[in-house]
């Protein structure tokens, strides 16, 4: 990794790879590593511990860091902040009942979203949201519990999104302190997507809130 992740206290970093196996592990070690660098303290002083609810967090000198980690088979994603609950999520783009899925768990906006798109590009579309809705979850320590994939997320304008899309996390509807983000990675055959909770913050108060994404 170059340089220290993370200096401004108002980014969020996410760091991804793809893997050929062995994501939960991988996964672990890029957190322990990533956290190191951005603290400037040795590995050996920072260790993964859990929260009651199962929230992976951090020990040692890393204690004031919030973080997530998501894997799915073939990749990874991690998340790590100095101010805000974050949460990351990251799936691989495949096929899927995408309009059937969204009419069963989704916001009605965000079902007609999907179904009202050409079908070959419904699946990317429903993971989109997927990820948000699983990243806001982790963000508020709350999981996917008490109706949480009916949890609207922002929808993307334009779609698809381009090559370089803005790393600019949105408020969800309804909710100024929480936003989100999602993208499109490796060329496409993933998705990952980022949520952070600006806990005890002010409404008017806040600057941008920043998002530094890297393939590691």
């Amino acid at each position: 990794m170059d340089g220290r992740p993370g200096a401004d206290p108002d980014t969020v970093t996410v760091l991804w790879c793809t893997t050929d196996g062995d994501e939960r592990r991988r996964a672990r070690a890029l957190l322990l590593r990533s956290a190191a660098a951005m603290l400037d303290v040795p590995e050996s002083e920072v260790w993964v511990e859990h929260e009651p609810g199962g929230r992976p967090c951090l020990g040692g000198a890393g204690g004031g860091l919030r973080v997530s980690v998501a894997h799915t088979r073939g990749a990874l994603a991690i998340a790590l902040s100095e101010r805000w609950p974050v949460g990351v999520d990251v799936e691989g783009v495949r096929e899927l009942r995408a309009a059937a899925m969204g009419r069963a768990w989704f916001d009605p906006a965000e079902a007609a979203w999907i179904g009202g798109l050409p079908e070959r590009e419904r699946p990317a579309a429903f993971l989109w949201l997927w990820t948000q809705k699983e990243a806001v979850g982790k963000a508020l320590g709350r999981g996917l519990r008490d109706g949480g994939m009916r949890r609207a997320v922002p929808l993307p304008s334009p779609w698809p999104p381009g090559p370089r899309p803005p790393l600019v996390p949105r408020p969800l509807p309804g909710r100024w302190d929480v936003l989100s983000l999602a993208l499109g990675v490796d060329d496409g055959r993933h998705v990952v997507g980022v949520a952070l909770h600006r806990d005890g913050a002010e409404p008017s108060g806040e600057g941008a809130v920043r998002l530094q994404v890297r393939r590691v």
